[in-house]
């Protein structure tokens, strides 16, 4: 059957034809959503790899960098180090509340939206925190040193984009609970679950990089 017999009988049984209405317009049979998603998350990757890039270049070019494992430095790394295994929490329960959802399970996958809003919610939270604790009583500003700037710089973009995804998180928890999502209708937990997981990869990048060298 070509393209446009099918949109035709699609259109004379009073609907358009499913391969139009949601599959994939280039036909790979993947989602429009999830290929938008990919190519979305593509465009973050260049963009968090423009900033780790400069790190680097900027951190192997001084002759003196600070160190933010000494003792006397002000990060806080331990409660850090709790914030990013809380935000590793956080994927482990996006990914039960996906499956929960594909198999029918509805209050796990409601419980599972939840929990994941809330692990994030805690994160940026936290990151608040830090920021005010660093601030205001450490003296440790964006324009004390190169190595503050770029702290503020990448962890504070970063963490626009968990805050972003809790917003999001927390509509699908809503939407989860009002009945929306079921075995053949997960689409949005699915993608909006590819973007938290590529956040939190990139969050365990930025600790290892930014407060443990």
């Amino acid at each position: 059957m070509s393209h446009a017999d099918g949109s035709a009988q699609g259109e004379a049984g009073g609907g358009e034809a499913p391969l139009m209405a949601h599959g994939s317009v280039l036909k790979t049979g993947i989602l429009n959503g999830k290929i938008a998603t990919w190519l979305f998350l593509g465009s973050e990757v260049m963009f968090f790899t423009g900033l780790i890039g400069a790190y680097i270049v900027l951190r192997f070019g001084q002759d003196t960098w600070a160190d933010p494992t000494a003792a006397d430095y002000p990060l806080n790394i331990p409660l850090t180090a709790a914030n990013t295994f809380l935000l590793i929490c956080s994927s482990v329960t996006l990914v039960w509340a996906l499956q929960s959802i594909q198999e029918g399970k509805r209050a796990a996958g409601n419980w599972g939206l939840f929990l994941t809003t809330l692990f994030g919610a805690v994160f940026v939270g936290v990151q608040a925190y830090e920021y005010y604790a660093l601030f205001v009583h450490e003296g440790m500003r964006p324009d004390s040193d190169i190595f503050g700037s770029c702290f503020y710089a990448m962890t504070g973009f970063h963490g626009l984009h968990v805050f972003l995804g809790v917003v999001a998180m927390a509509v699908l928890t809503v939407m989860g609970w009002r009945g929306c999502f079921g075995p053949k209708k997960y689409a949005p937990v699915e993608f909006t679950g590819l973007y938290w997981h590529f956040v939190d990869l990139v969050w365990i990048l930025l600790f290892a990089i930014v407060y443990l060298m």
